[in-house]
Formats: structure tokens, C-alpha cells, sequence
């Protein structure tokens, strides 16, 4: 964990593995707080004009993950944003620091039995169109979990709550931090 909480440029970064909700979450922690709800995934996609599972395929991981750093680097520098980030982005030294020096990060955590689940009907999540995908959501979180936890300012367990149950626990650790009864963005 990092060290005393700030919340630098009133940003709230979400990191975590894929399936755990970071997109649906963040859209409706945005709505309650009044910050702008981005989706780094949907970014590199809205520039480059085609889905995720289409770069793997040509441009392999190595290529999305470059695509991933540039975008991560500009979207950092903005300022009152809620911003869910892609699975891997842990796997980047210069991302884990563009996310811990420009706001607060949130590591939503879910064990490998929830991701298999919330995924298993998913055809875009390219990592995981393979024969096991339980192995593989294993290996990934072996590799990343220890990186989500370096990078989080908090963890907040997802488990077996619904979308609504984790925004309240969510706005409930704002709040705590902040000692306001509501975040202020202004």
C-alpha cells in the first residue's frame, strides 16, 4: 500500500483484473460524484478505430500494450476523471507510476472462481480464448496480483456483491479519506 491517501487532480484510477467490473463500476461511481468515466480499453479502440480483439490478433500483445502505454500517459494528465484501466496495465513500469503520482488508485480484487464465472460467455477478452481459461485467469493473477497491490492506494473486494453493493463500499472509502459526508470535486 502507498503511503498517506491523496487524491491528486481529483482522479480516481480503477486497476484490477479483467471481468471484475472495473468499467460498470466506475461508470456509476462517476455518476454519483460527478466526474468524467473513462475506459482506457474503449479509448484505444475508439482511436484506432477497431476492437481490442482485432489489435491482439495483428499486432499481437506487444502492440496493444505500447498503445496502452501512450494512451495511460495522456489520460493521467487530465484532471477529475474516474478512469478505468485495461487488465495488464500493472504489467508497465511507466504506466504503475503515471497511475500512482496523478490520482488515487482503487484495486478491485475478485478471486480467480468470480473472474471465471463474470467471463466465461465474454468472446472479447482475447487472453482467455483458449482451451483453459481457468489456468490462465490463475497465471494471470499470480503475475499481476502482487503489481495491483504494489500500485493501490486501496483495495476494495468484489466478491460475491453486486455492482450497487461495491460503488457504496467504494463511495464509503472516498467519504472515510476525504472526512466529508460527499466528494467534492471542485
Amino acid at each position: 500500500m502507498l503511503g498517506e491517501p491523496i487524491i491528486l487532480n481529483n482522479n480516481i484510477f480503477l486497476v484490477g483484473p479483467m471481468g471484475v467490473g472495473k468499467t460498470t463500476i466506475g461508470r456509476h461511481i462517476a455518476d454519483e460524484i460527478g466526474l468524467t468515466f473513462i475506459d482506457s480499453d474503449r479509448e484505444i479502440e475508439n482511436r484506432t478505430g477497431v476492437e481490442i480483439p482485432l489489435i491482439f490478433e495483428f499486432e499481437g500483445e506487444i502492440g496493444f500494450r505500447k498503445r496502452e502505454q501512450a494512451v495511460i500517459a495522456e489520460l493521467t494528465t487530465l484532471s477529475n476523471i474516474i478512469l478505468s484501466t485495461g487488465g495488464g496495465v500493472v504489467l508497465n513500469e511507466q504506466n504503475r507510476h503515471h497511475l500512482q503520482t496523478r490520482g488515487y488508485v482503487i484495486y478491485l480484487h475478485a478471486s480467480v472462481e468470480d473472474l471465471l464465472e463474470r467471463t466465461a460467455h465474454s468472446r472479447n477478452r482475447p487472453l482467455l480464448q483458449i482451451e483453459n481459461p481457468r489456468t490462465k485467469l490463475e497465471q494471470i493473477m499470480t503475475e499481476r496480483h502482487p503489481l495491483y497491490q504494489s500500485v493501490a492506494h486501496v483495495t476494495i473486494e468484489t466478491g460475491h456483491r453486486t455492482i450497487r453493493q461495491v460503488v457504496k463500499a467504494v463511495l464509503k472509502h472516498l467519504r472515510k479519506i476525504l472526512g466529508k459526508d460527499e466528494y467534492i470535486t471542485s
